[in-house]
């Protein structure tokens, strides 16, 4: 047996001396300790203590052995004083109560804690401190007192209150609880039922009025949520387009567009009325008054079969005009076409269309020409005379300034409308034909020397604004209809009536309701040109289907 000197800790109770007490212990030799004695962990203490030494045995000295606690060999069977702890509860006594003990089993060597026969029949609880929002100290001082709550109140909380110390129970017989909330077992044991510590259950020295401060304080609400704060508005649908822009768009570009260009007119108007005041500039404009002398045995009017050219060629080329567009925005058609000769040929119904029109439109144009040069009135629309060039520079100021030249298209054009008119039949009409050609099924796809002469982005670069030529000038050319004599020129055109008079026909209306009438042709045509309308059409010459 052999004896050391412990290291002493902090104190087990407040103010009390360091813990364990001064002094050597006895300590048992590894040599004294049973091989088959149990290791540490198996449900008990390994702590050891003094047993009384026999007086009989001889050569021993009346210093006590050292036992283990654990050894149920060298553990005789009785009851063992056990070490005081800190209080379980607040101001309390330190735990367990004095005088409990433990009791080892000989046959086990295993020992539980007990409690002396005279302690309460009843034993409390175990409390142990789960959370604090805060405590008054063991002489029963109250909170500290703050600030009202309500203007002109008294300081919170009220004088002498303390706080509800939420706590857990642990039932002494197993050693498990629960938290005090009833919110769950507690993870080392079944749990018991329990409930928070009533004031009664408290020590007196504590037993103050309490306040539970566990839920916030009511307050006063001065900011409030808006209508929408909870729901989240649902996204507008996308606007619809038409094109590459929205209507509304569409409809910002039209307003904004033609404001600058009323005042780009505007400033044009007033810069050539201020050239026109030169006197060198009056003498040009008197010198060529817009129109030259035609050659001797130009016909003079126009037939009847002009008329019916003209009206053919505004219906094909109003139609080519919408059905271009489309191709250029469609991008899932719903219908196609195939043709019977060759099943590869596949194109959507409204390329089909558009390249039917073509067909038809260049028919119009190769007879629109022949009849031209056979009856004489291509020199009506071809310059004969370099005196064109000065005189269209002549017209374009006349128009500018709007102090128009005095015409008579029955008779002749002015320069202007004769380059307008010649470049359009011999310049913009073949290069839309060709363009339109390279771009279409039927360009021959094994003419590879051929397609690499003429690339067909080429044709892309050049059909687009041929177009866009062919609007400008069917705008310009029915605003000066118009704008120059309505019922004369459109008897001129559709009537085929007029007179080398200028004001003849002025108040003749026949024109008019043949003008008319070809824009109601125009405008069925127009509502027409869909599938549905098409499909039929389209298979006299081939096969139409969905996909």
């Amino acid at each position: 047996m052999a004896t050391r000197m412990l290291r002493r800790g902090l104190p087990r109770v407040a103010g009390g001396d360091p813990w364990p007490p001064a002094g050597d212990a006895p300590v048992a030799d590894a040599a004294d300790v049973p091989a088959e004695a149990p290791s540490a962990g198996e449900g008990f203490d390994s702590l050891t203590v003094a047993q009384p030494v026999p007086e009989s045995v001889e050569g021993s000295s009346a210093q006590p052995a050292a036992a283990p606690l654990n050894d149920p060999q060298a553990q005789p069977a009785g009851d063992v004083t056990l070490r005081r702890g800190l209080p379980r509860t607040p101001g309390g006594g330190p735990w367990p109560p004095a005088g409990a003990a433990a009791t080892v089993d000989p046959s086990t060597g295993s020992g539980i804690d007990s409690v002396p026969e005279e302690s309460p029949a009843r034993v409390a609880p175990r409390v142990e401190r789960a959370e604090i929002a805060s405590a008054p100290a063991a002489s029963g001082e109250s909170l500290r007192r703050g600030l009202p709550r309500t203007p002109g109140g008294e300081p919170w909380p009220p004088e002498g209150t303390a706080a509800t110390v939420a706590v857990k129970t642990v039932d002494p017989s197993t050693g498990s609880g629960i938290d005090s909330k009833g919110s769950g077992i507690d993870s080392k044991g079944s749990g018991i039922d329990s409930d928070l510590i009533e004031a009664s259950d408290i020590p007196a020295s504590t037993a103050v009025s309490t306040v539970d401060v566990s839920t916030p304080l009511p307050f006063q609400q001065t900011v409030f949520p808006g209508a929408t704060a909870f729901e989240r508005p649902a996204p507008k649908p996308e606007p619809e387009r038409v094109g590459p822009f929205t209507r509304a768009q569409w409809a910002g570009a039209v307003i904004v567009g033609g404001a600058a260009l009323l005042g780009a007119a505007a400033m044009a108007v007033l810069l050539v009325r201020w050239l026109l005041s030169f006197g060198a500039l009056q003498d040009f404009v008197a010198t060529f008054p817009g129109e030259y002398h035609l050659p001797e045995g130009a016909p003079v009017g126009f037939p009847g079969w002009l008329g019916w050219q003209h009206f053919l060629n505004v219906f094909l080329m109003v139609l080519i005009i919408r059905s271009g567009l489309r191709i250029r925005n469609e991008k899932r058609p719903t219908a196609f076409w195939t043709p019977k000769n060759n099943p590869k040929g596949k194109v959507s119904l409204t390329i089909w269309f558009h390249q039917a029109l073509d067909i038809l439109w260049l028919v119009n144009g190769i007879v629109f020409v022949i009849l031209l040069f056979v009856s004489g009135q291509w020199m009506r629309v071809i310059p004969t005379s370099w005196e064109v060039i000065p005189n269209a520079i002549s017209a374009a100021l006349q128009y500018v300034s709007l102090d128009w030249p005095t015409e008579n298209g029955w008779v002749n054009y002015n320069s202007l409308q004769q380059l307008a008119y010649g470049t359009t039949i011999f310049i913009a009409a073949p290069l839309a034909a060709v363009t339109g050609f390279r771009m279409s099924g039927m360009w021959p796809k094994n003419a590879e020397k051929l397609s690499k002469a003429y690339p067909i982005e080429w044709a892309r670069a050049v059909h687009f604004p041929v177009m866009l030529y062919f609007v400008v000038f069917i705008a310009i050319h029915v605003f000066l209809v118009f704008a120059t004599g309505a019922l004369r020129n459109l008897n001129h055109m559709y009537a085929a009536q007029g007179s080398t008079d200028p004001n003849a026909y002025a108040d003749n209306w026949t024109g008019f309701w043949f003008f008319v009438a070809s824009l109601v042709v125009i405008a069925a045509a127009w509502v027409a040109a869909r599938p549905l309308v098409l499909a039929p059409i389209a298979k006299l010459f081939g096969n139409v289907s969905s996909r």
